[in-house]
């Protein structure tokens, strides 16, 4: 895969926590292309950053944000890493940040994608564009079909349609991005706690004898709200989502191809082959 030719010869990465962040950096260098890293404080990983080039700013930092970028001379930027909402009395204000008010007390009242949204105009209002993942890194993308040993048998494929039907029936509410389906009973939606927390509320669920099947069935189904704008927070797996799949008892897990992320994909598959768990993914 090559990059795009529009994008920009030095592309910022807005950086929240996890370890896409300097996936996505690795990437671009590998492409020639230079990544500079605008590390949000207390989310992103100190040890990581200093491996490239970099700015710290403090949550909600625009105008500092905006200035940082137009020296680095930055035209394409990309938000990726996780982020725990912040309350508006929790953001850091300065000059840009007060100019901008209005727009982020808008983007706060919703969901997620609501939020980032609103977020993405407040930049691109200062001349920025901001791209996806694909434009940046399309490597780090979960290919259609299964990527590990075993693949999903026909109990499994069922669990995964009715899990796929749900997420589409409440994709419009921006409430979560993945859902656990266990011979055909859907028995956890996620939430706020995000999918860390949907795999252990399973576990939990499955020690107090509310969930009865028997460990190794059931799915974990992650995909894109279907009014999600997928610049941003595109559901994401990793080595951690396999070890929760594992305490949760599940077979594996089925995430939109194309539209989703996958986390140090060596580890994860090397995990689930382990485990003898199922990644496959899913067409658009």
């Amino acid at each position: 895969m090559t990059l795009s030719p529009a994008i920009s010869s030095t592309v910022g990465i807005i950086a929240g926590s996890g370890v896409l962040p300097f996936s996505v950096a690795e990437s671009l260098r590998g492409r020639g292309i230079a990544p500079v890293l605008f590390a949000i404080r207390g989310f992103c990983d100190p040890v990581q950053v200093a491996k490239f080039s970099h700015h710290w700013v403090a949550l909600g930092q625009v105008g500092r944000l905006t200035r940082l970028l137009r020296a680095e001379g930055c035209r394409d930027i990309v938000f990726i890493g996780g982020l725990v909402r912040p309350a508006l009395s929790e953001i850091r204000l300065d000059w840009g940040t007060l100019r901008a008010i209005p727009a982020i007390a808008a983007a706060l009242r919703g969901g997620d994608d609501h939020l980032l949204s609103g977020v993405s105009r407040i930049f691109e209002r200062y001349g920025f564009r901001v791209v996806s993942i694909s434009d940046v890194a399309p490597e780090l993308l979960m290919p259609e079909g299964s990527i590990t040993r075993l693949t999903p048998d026909v109990d499994a494929l069922s669990d995964i349609a009715k899990g796929c039907d749900l997420m589409r029936a409440i994709g419009p509410f921006d409430i979560g991005q993945a859902v656990v389906v266990i011979d055909g009973h859907v028995v956890a939606v996620e939430d706020i706690e995000g999918t860390d927390g949907l795999l252990a509320r399973v576990a939990r669920l499955r020690q107090e004898k509310r969930i009865r099947a028997r460990s190794g069935r059931g799915v974990l189904v992650k995909m894109p709200k279907t009014t999600q704008d997928l610049r941003f927070d595109l559901p994401t797996l990793g080595p951690k989502t396999v070890e929760g799949l594992v305490v949760a008892g599940l077979a594996g897990i089925a995430i939109v191809a194309g539209q989703s992320l996958v986390a140090e994909a060596d580890v994860m598959i090397a995990k689930a082959d382990q485990a003898g768990l199922f990644v496959t993914g899913l067409p658009q």
